[in-house]
């Protein structure tokens, strides 16, 4: 098959894999995440036939996901610094990963992991601000179940650490409400368990769990 042809069937097909995982995520479509695998495959396929180089498909598929994924990259890696107390070097990358034009949703995971680090610092008051602003943006549609579970989580345990329990349950409940089925629905449920002050926030990492 013709390379320019290869190049722009890949970079289509890219758009609506990660279309549908963001539905099922329950995120929403993103129209910038769509726009800029559109834009950065009508490039590559245009350098390909006006200058003859052999633009590997493979290649092409990395260096499209690298900058479609750019912000949550960061923050990934933001999270393991953070896990290893470097909180300076954790709180540059996530500014630097809001200022990296992010779609909705990214820029509300961004918000989410700062949020998470603010707890680990203890800053408290402006951990649960910046939990509650998420919170209150999650009807618009770009705040995934995974994301919103974590949220909830870690809100109750800002608000146990502040003493004020009566809220904390209420953010622990609604992680059951939100994802019951979830890592995060077990630790709700463990911390509702043994109400005491000891419960660890987490971050919002694919698979289970992790602390800073």
């Amino acid at each position: 098959m013709n390379l320019p042809v290869v190049l722009l069937l890949e970079g289509l097909l890219y758009a609506v894999v990660f279309g549908v995982l963001s539905l099922l995520r329950r995120e929403g479509l993103s129209g910038q995440l769509a726009f800029e695998a559109t834009t950065i495959t009508i490039i590559a396929v245009g350098f390909t036939k006006l200058t003859g180089f052999p633009t590997q498909p493979v290649l092409f598929l990395v260096i499209l996901y690298l900058l479609t994924m750019r912000v949550r990259l960061l923050v990934d890696i933001a999270n393991i610094l953070a896990q290893r107390n470097m909180f300076n070097q954790a709180d540059r990358l996530y500014a630097l990963a809001a200022r990296l034009w992010p779609d909705r949703t990214s820029y509300l995971i961004v918000r989410i992991n700062l949020g998470t680090l603010r707890l680990h610092q203890g800053a408290l008051d402006e951990a649960i601000d910046t939990f509650k602003e998420i919170l209150q943006k999650s009807s618009q549609g770009h705040l995934g179940v995974k994301h919103e579970a974590v949220t909830h989580y870690n809100l109750g345990v800002a608000y146990r650490r502040k003493k004020l329990e009566a809220q904390a349950i209420v953010e622990f409940a609604a992680v059951l409400d939100t994802w019951p089925t979830s890592e995060y629905a077990r630790r709700a449920e463990a911390a509702l368990a043994k109400g005491r002050y000891k419960d660890k926030p987490s971050t919002t990492g694919e698979d289970t769990p992790g602390e800073k």
